[in-house]
């Protein structure tokens, strides 16, 4: 497994920063920045907070996980067949999914999984305002792989909570970490570093609509 040090730089880089930018960004020096990327010294709560606030996932850099959610424990196995106590999410492909807004009404449905509605209660999620998404292609990678299948929320909309969002970007479906820049713009970053952080100008903002935030990852389940 890499170290602190390791999964620091990974994040650095992936965001675009340099050694000295990034430092300064956290109030330390390049040298500091260093010693941190070669684990010759370990951050402090401080530092690692000023990197959470500039969109470094810090959960990645402590643990290793990209997760997307930190609420609750995972859900049970989700059923194919309605049962009580059970909850029904549509499950949409992303790809096929090719309507403008943020309504799927009349999508097609891949399928309908069934999960426990006193578990997605417990994760803050209400079954009315929750869909299935498979997620494509490989930008998401270290977070989310091509085939894997999320739940999102399509009543949390709000990018100041920061997190992966479903999006609307030019009429295309995507799923991307999205941070709010101070002036309103709006900065899309791809997990897998192969992929260059995207910004979302303020007067460009009428071609983009967030859906909803993807709260869990259910894996290839269908």
């Amino acid at each position: 497994m890499s170290s602190i040090g390791e999964r620091l730089r990974d994040e650095r880089v992936r965001l675009g920063f340099s050694q000295g930018e990034l430092g300064a960004a956290a109030g330390v020096t390049k040298n500091t920045q260093l010693l941190y990327e070669s684990d010759k010294r370990s951050p402090k709560a401080d530092y690692l907070s000023a990197l959470h606030g500039i969109g470094v996932n810090t959960h990645f850099v402590l643990t290793g996980s990209r997760s997307i959610t930190s609420s609750g424990e995972p859900l049970s196995l989700a059923a194919n067949e309605p049962g009580p106590e059970l909850s029904p999410v549509k499950m949409y492909d992303i790809e096929a999914a090719a309507g403008a807004g943020r309504s799927f009404e009349g999508e097609p449905i891949k399928t309908t999984l069934y999960f426990s509605t006193a578990e997605l209660s417990e994760q803050g999620l209400d079954p009315a305002q929750v869909v299935g998404i498979k997620v494509r292609g490989d930008s998401m990678d270290g977070t989310l792989a091509d085939g894997d299948w999320v739940l999102v929320d399509r009543s949390n909309r709000d990018p100041k909570q920061e997190g992966v969002f479903l999006l609307l970007v030019s009429g295309e479906r995507r799923i991307k970490r999205v941070q709010r820049l101070a002036g309103g713009a709006l900065y899309l970053i791809s997990d897998n570093d192969h992929y260059q952080p995207e910004m979302i100008k303020p007067q460009d903002m009428h071609d983009v609509e967030i859906l909803g935030r993807c709260e869990i990852r259910i894996g290839r389940v269908v």
